[in-house]
């Protein structure tokens, strides 16, 4: 990471249709399938968290049109201080961005009908350059990662989705095998299970995926028993998956270029290693960091971006939880930092952050390859994509 400091075809009968858009069906494994309605024409509101400079101001905003996957020009949404990531607010209403800088603060902006964003406030994150955040599922709290202070955090969120001070933080402790990236802690993501009940944050700096206990209602975070769960030293965890099936999680990890899938007990909130494969091709001989990594709303397919060999890794899921490669798909640019998938599971959206662009591709619903559609958006230093339904 560079910082600015340093096949099934079954029928189903129980379906969830959500907001007009994606049908929703469980299998016999508990892994999910995802089908696009057919009156889908508006297209879909993408955002995006940048690195601001001499090129970005802020977070910019594009529309994806869902036939012919092609991006329109983007527009300054809001402008605000290294966005690097963002979050919606299940009501989507409301978006809230880290400002990744040393004295690391949160910023919670309203979304007009236009997708426009006015900033409602800000908050501190408790620790410096703040670098991933997630909403919980009721849309009260914000819980965030703290990269250069090795912290957590939860905020609550008002109403009108102003954001208040901490209501919980941890700060971590320790160092692992790296003498150049893992003196100290740096928690590099935070999420929450299914439940709403355990936050898992994946520490680079400790080669640990710390679980906490969340209390919905007050905000506050507690050490699980087990308290955490290991990968092999040096490996550098970044970013961290649930499988919306509920029983299996994935982590990448960026100094090892690998991924590790996990058993996840929801009701103990225990995290089991089942497998850790390499995010890279068996050929491949030069330098690469991972970034990004991603289920598919069916629950078939998991993704993760690499930054060197500049290509999104695909794998297959089992029925059990493990990983099979597929294939690696260039990015089409330098340093994929991020990219987002869009909920209806058809595009997924490369955000290359040191070519300024963000490349779109149509993912196969039936084996989960990428195709690149041929549409491509200059944005300056993207860093993180988030998709809204069109108002």
């Amino acid at each position: 990471m560079t910082h600015p400091f340093s096949r099934l075809k079954r029928r189903y009968s129980c379906h969830l249709i959500l907001a007009g858009l994606i049908t929703f069906s469980l299998n016999p494994t508990g892994s999910i399938c995802a089908n696009a309605s057919p009156s889908n024409n508006s297209g879909i509101l993408v955002y995006f968290g940048t690195y601001t400079g001499p090129k970005s101001k802020g977070i910019y905003l594009s529309r994806l049109d869902l036939a012919s996957g092609k991006l329109s020009a983007p527009t300054l949404a809001g402008e605000t201080e290294q966005p690097s990531f963002l979050a919606l607010h299940p009501s989507q209403r409301f978006l809230y961005a880290v400002n990744e800088t040393g004295t690391g603060q949160v910023s919670a902006f309203a979304i007009a009908a236009d997708g426009k964003l006015t900033l409602l406030n800000r908050q501190a994150s408790g620790g410096a350059a703040p670098c991933h955040l997630v909403i919980d599922r009721a849309g009260k709290h914000l819980l965030l990662a703290n990269y250069g202070g090795g912290s957590v955090a939860a905020l609550p969120i008002a109403t009108d989705g102003r954001l208040g001070e901490a209501t919980a933080f941890i700060q971590h402790s320790g160092s692992s095998a790296n003498p150049q990236r893992q003196k100290g802690p740096h928690a590099h993501s935070i999420n929450l299970d299914k439940a709403n009940r355990f936050a898992v944050a994946a520490d680079l700096g400790l080669d640990k995926l710390l679980v906490y206990r969340f209390d919905a209602a007050k905000g506050t975070l507690a050490a699980n028993d087990p308290p955490s769960a290991s990968v092999k030293p040096g490996s550098g965890p970044r970013h961290f998956a649930f499988h919306p099936g509920g029983r299996y999680a994935y982590v990448i990890n960026e100094l090892a270029s690998t991924v590790t899938a996990f058993q996840y007990d929801a009701g103990k909130g225990v995290l089991k290693e089942l497998q850790t494969l390499s995010t890279l091709p068996k050929d491949f001989t030069g330098s690469n960091s991972t970034a990004e990594v991603q289920v598919h709303p069916s629950g078939r397919f998991l993704y993760g971006s690499n930054r060197g060999h500049d290509s999104i890794a695909v794998f297959a899921i089992a029925a059990n939880g493990t990983l099979r490669h597929i294939e690696n798909e260039s990015t089409g640019g330098s340093t994929p930092r991020n990219f987002g998938i869009s909920r209806d599971g058809q595009y997924l959206l490369a955000a290359n952050q040191k070519s300024d662009s963000v490349v779109a591709f149509r993912i196969d619903a039936k084996t989960g390859s990428l195709t690149s559609t041929g549409h491509s958006l200059e944005v300056p230093s993207p860093v993180c994509v988030k998709f809204l339904l069109a108002k």
